[in-house]
């Protein structure tokens, strides 16, 4: 509902629904510091050329990175992760030739019939992200059935990115804030999004790592990302395993988180 004690301009200002529990803006609040990332997010660069390199068709390298999720779902548990968000298809990659997309489709329909009841017995909850509706029927059905059964699962939240683009999430957001709250179409506080965002469930990630050599977020959590530490890598995604996740870790440690404080104003008293 509208905030009639604030205004832009003319405007009374939308703060929003109340947010779930463990919501951290990073923006408004300043998030605990933590030895390990809370929140890993990840984009999952290299599976073609990690094929190519070895005279093997792309979609080889596509299915040796389902093998890299699966042991980074475990590296993280290891380490207490608590949320890991993967970038697995974004929504430009529909751009890429028809049969390679067809091919990711189908791995990716293969994957969830394989995976989704050990990642219950494992504790974990499963939740995806982006615009589902250009998928198949079987897919979509799979997805919400593993989301239902993963529910209440706490020792990690896997969120898979398909179909994902920062902007449509953006876009989707201010849809729905609009569609509950008419009168924010007169203005609205930043805040007033976040309740309506794709991943309004998790808190901001802590670290964002990119494989395969590429320095740009292309497009993914453009919210979210607004004060995470960056770490890319030349490993291509069918490489990426324990050690290299603890490197990134690592770089993570080594970096003064200050949002937007000065150096001394971190500094221990006394």
């Amino acid at each position: 509902m509208p905030d009639e004690g604030r205004g832009v301009g003319t405007h009374s200002e939308v703060r929003g629904s109340p947010e779930p529990p463990g919501f951290e803006s990073s923006t408004r609040e300043i998030p605990a510091p933590r030895r390990v990332p809370r929140h890993v997010a990840i984009i999952m660069d290299g599976n073609g050329r990690w094929a190519k390199q070895r005279l093997l068709p792309r979609v080889a390298g596509h299915r040796k990175g389902v093998e890299a999720v699966r042991a980074a779902v475990r590296a993280c548990i290891e380490r207490r992760v608590e949320f890991l968000t993967l970038f697995a298809f974004s929504s430009e990659n529909w751009r890429r030739p028809p049969d390679e997309v067809s091919i990711l489709m189908q791995l990716f329909l293969r994957t969830l019939e394989q995976e989704l009841a050990k990642l219950h017995e494992n504790g974990i909850r499963f939740r995806v992200i982006g615009d589902t509706a250009r998928f198949e029927a079987r897919i979509r059905e799979l997805v919400a059935a593993g989301e239902a059964l993963t529910a209440e699962n706490r020792r990690l939240t896997l969120t898979i990115a398909a179909n994902y683009g920062g902007r449509w999430d953006i876009a989707q957001a201010a849809r729905k804030l609009l569609a509950a709250h008419p009168e924010a179409a007169h203005g609205f506080a930043p805040e007033a999004l976040e309740p309506y965002l794709s991943m309004a469930y998790a808190p901001e990630p802590d670290l964002f790592i990119r494989t395969g050599g590429e320095q740009r977020i292309s497009n993914f959590l453009l919210w979210q990302l607004a004060y995470t530490e960056f770490y890319f890598t030349d490993l291509l995604w069918p490489d990426f395993d324990k050690a290299a996740l603890d490197a990134a870790i690592a770089s993570y440690q080594r970096r003064e988180r200050r949002y937007g404080r000065t150096s001394e104003q971190l500094a221990p008293s006394g």
